[in-house]
């Protein structure tokens, strides 16, 4: 069988949420379907939309609010499935110093960090809503990836960042400096903005439309090898990680295993892109001006070769599963939820600790 090569880029550095990526190529998956995946990391997660629109890159991950403002500017991006669906997004801040409440009110004079240009247009929408004006009321600063060290050391009083990651990492960092980990507290990004979901960062696959285009056998190979470790995972989640920290050994950590273990109900089964939420985020682009009313939706599911599962109740979240992942002492949070008019909210209610 002759190779059909791919180059891969990652939106940031490896992360346990990108196992099935290496996993497909760890256990041979990409082999067996005759294509070889070069994956690469960016030095600068921005740049990540205009590598893929240049043909640089053939694939890679992008947040869906991304990866429509890359179309918008020109970039002949779109994508072709999901990985993490609807994670919960918000501005992270330390409650013992931050003097944030529960209102974005509470944010006047504050310093709030982003990652890049999408993440200040977010925070000056809110803004907006509430009555505040950047660089009046608030000082916007551009901290890229560095989100839990520009918290951690001080550099900003809040920071959008991710439930699964940043807010992992500042648990186990203020549990390490003496705090509790409800120390580190979030202002969801959908509530706030009343959007009715998670979904402007759902992490996709996306490809360059040339390279898709001229490639759709190759393209569906690479994502029935990508399904196949996805169904790996669900089906052995810890021998799963044991096999990603193989490949990466710097994921045998406390804090990689519990972004693993937090990501893991985000992870989507199907990998499809979900129509209702890509309505809702194209919408949600519109009223930040990203996008016009005669934007196209640059996304398809015509290279995933099974069956797809059924569109599932807004608002749905997959309950905490226990991956196995963490040792026997370490307690696996778990959430309950309530729903709202529009979305469910998290209340962190209790843990379990694993037998």
């Amino acid at each position: 069988m002759s190779t059909e090569k791919i180059s891969f880029l990652l939106n940031w550095h490896a992360t346990p949420y990108h196992l099935p990526l290496f996993l497909a190529d760890k256990l041979g998956y990409f082999a067996d379907e005759g294509v070889q995946v070069a994956i690469i990391e960016p030095n600068n997660p921005s740049d990540v939309t205009e590598m893929i629109g240049a043909g640089k890159a053939d694939l890679g991950f992008k947040a869906m609010i991304h990866t429509i403002a890359g179309k918008a500017r020109g970039f002949p991006i779109q994508s072709i499935g999901t990985l993490l669906d609807e994670p919960f997004t918000g501005v992270i801040h330390l409650k013992h110093k931050s003097g944030i409440d529960g209102s974005f009110e509470s944010l006047r004079g504050k310093r709030i960090g982003y990652v890049g240009e999408f993440g200040k247009i977010q925070v000056d929408d809110l803004a907006k809503q509430y009555g505040m004006h950047p660089g009046v009321d608030y000082t916007a600063v551009r901290v890229g990836m560095n989100v839990t060290k520009s918290l951690q050391d001080g550099v900003i009083d809040a920071g959008i960042g991710l439930e699964n990651v940043q807010m992992v990492e500042l648990e186990e960092w203020s549990v390490q400096q003496g705090r509790s980990a409800d120390d580190v507290q979030m202002l969801r990004i959908d509530e706030l903005a009343d959007l009715g979901c998670c979904c402007f960062c759902s992490i996709l696959f996306i490809g360059n439309d040339n390279f898709i285009q001229n490639n759709p056998t190759k393209v569906t190979k690479f994502m029935k090898a990508i399904k196949r470790a996805t169904d790996y995972m669900f089906a052995q989640p810890a021998e799963a990680y044991d096999h990603f920290v193989e490949i990466k050994p710097w994921m045998n950590n406390i804090v990689n295993r519990k972004i693993y273990q937090r990501s893991f109900r985000y992870m989507s089964r199907d990998l499809k892109n979900v129509p209702r939420d890509w309505n809702k985020v194209t919408n949600y682009c519109k009223r930040l001006a990203i996008v016009d009313d005669a934007f196209v939706q640059n996304q398809t599911n015509q290279y995933l070769s099974w069956d797809l599962l059924p569109e599932s109740a807004p608002g749905f979240i997959h309950p905490t599963i226990d991956t196995g992942v963490l040792p026997p002492a370490v307690p696996v949070v778990t959430e309950e939820f309530t729903r709202s008019a529009c979305c469910q909210v998290p209340v962190k209610t209790a843990t379990t600790t694993v037998a």
